[in-house]
């Protein structure tokens, strides 16, 4: 058995430069660490981030309240109550949630607790003598499963709020379908990547090259068809043609106006701006009949559910629900109900813990639905959901461009993994363009 002896935490930063909580867990093991990331395209359903909102420090960005509750509060209770951290990850999140007491873990916050659950998911592995991708993966009930390693989705072109160009859509990834393993899907994307480059300083020049929260190139672009046709130039330029697939997140939520129920994306291609539910989705039909998207997340708004059951219907890629969903098992049975979507966009930090993100990955498996696991515009180095994708067999994954050191993290990680389940001679494959249901 091993058991927690201490608790700390502190304010670190994040990718954007602001504050983020640091957990580190202390067991007869040694000490283990997490790092908790945060968004910026937040929905309304996600469980609460505590901040400080003290405009004297970090513009009211401070996280030293949630600092403040994992030493004082939930550290020391966590000790008294000897858990044990290689089989008792369940009962730990459970007992955070329940001393907080709220639905949204409002009262400590999701980071205080998210930060807390993943440092005792490395304690528990190392207590086994288990990597850590092994160990999630029991958790997950998982472990008889041969391991899977997942198609990347990189976001290389950035809109939205995650840059500073006028296009409404959120990102635009390449996925690497026609590559046969992980380190060759990071290859091909590395080599998209640079040729998107070159033809965005062909084009625009060399003040156009600068990108966004999440690596992604953010050139003076405002409507669709200029990303598409720009990630289709670099494709066909980097020798991949046929190879790689495209994903979009157009981040509808950030466009959406509740009043008039409109979408304002600001652009004139086939239609004027703002425009109905049904309108956007005709546009979105326009988008998948001329370019190779096999993935569409949050097209609509979180509440505009009519939007989103009528696309549905006649929908023939992977609709992914983000913020429709916020990784929360009510939301996801809600949009079973109503015939919503077909995936579900996993990020823990929406709803606190491991636990909690392993149960809401199960049920959309249930549903027959694919889960596409996602970091945030706001990361870390921490490379913890690498490892959770590859226990869960989500087949897919989204951590930005392969560029910046809080993004290629991931990708570095999962080709670590492969390299070992190599070594270990265990039974894996990659999913390539099987990723919607590689889990099965």
């Amino acid at each position: 058995m091993s058991y927690i002896t201490h608790i700390d935490a502190a304010e670190r930063l994040d990718s954007r430069g602001k504050p983020t909580v640091q957990v580190i867990i202390t067991t007869d093991r040694g000490a283990f660490r997490s790092l908790v990331p945060s968004g910026a395209s937040k929905g309304d359903y996600e469980a609460i981030e505590l901040r400080d909102a003290d405009a004297a420090r970090y513009q009211g960005n401070g996280m030293l309240r949630a600092v403040k509750n994992v030493q004082d509060v939930i550290g020391p209770e966590l000790i008294a109550k000897k858990f044990d951290v290689s089989t008792q990850q369940r009962e730990i999140d459970a007992f955070m949630c329940e001393l907080d007491g709220s639905p949204d873990k409002e009262q400590f916050g999701a980071n205080a607790i998210l930060g807390i659950s993943m440092a005792v998911a490395r304690a528990g592995a190392t207590a086994r003598d288990l990597p850590l991708y092994a160990h999630l993966s029991s958790l997950a009930y998982r472990a008889s499963k041969p391991y899977v390693l997942p198609t990347p989705f990189f976001n290389v072109l950035n809109g939205g709020v995650h840059s500073g160009n006028p296009m409404a859509f959120q990102e635009m990834m390449i996925a690497p379908v026609g590559a046969s393993s992980m380190a060759e899907a990071v290859r091909w994307g590395s080599e998209i990547y640079s040729e998107l480059k070159t033809l965005i300083t062909s084009k625009f020049g060399k003040s156009a090259v600068g990108i966004g929260d999440e690596g992604g190139f953010a050139p003076p672009i405002s409507e669709p068809h200029e990303a598409l046709d720009l990630l289709i130039a670099a494709i066909k330029a980097a020798g991949h043609e046929g190879g790689v697939k495209i994903g979009i997140d157009p981040a509808s939520s950030e466009f959406y106006n509740t009043d008039t129920r409109e979408y304002d994306i600001g652009m004139k291609w086939d239609h004027s701006s703002p425009q109905s539910g049904e309108q956007i989705a005709a546009l979105y039909h326009k988008i998948l009949a001329e370019y190779p998207v096999v993935l569409l997340e949050d097209p609509f708004a979180q509440d505009d559910w009519s939007s989103w059951t009528i696309f549905n219907k006649n929908c023939a890629v992977e609709l992914v629900g983000d913020d429709l969903l916020a990784t929360n098992i009510n939301r996801i049975n809600m949009a079973n109900e109503r015939e919503a979507c077909n995936a579900l966009l996993l990020k823990i930090n929406q709803i606190g813990t491991i636990s909690e993100s392993i149960d809401a990955a199960q049920r959309a498996y249930e549903l027959g639905w694919a889960v596409f696991v996602s970091h945030r515009s706001g990361e870390t180095t921490d490379d913890f959901i690498a490892d959770l994708t590859v226990a869960l067999g989500t087949g897919h994954l989204k951590s930005g461009s392969p560029c910046r050191g809080e993004r290629v993290a991931k990708y570095n990680r999962l080709m670590d993994i492969e390299d070992d389940i190599k070594r270990r001679n265990l039974e894996h494959s990659f999913a390539g363009a099987n990723f919607r249901y590689a889990y099965r």
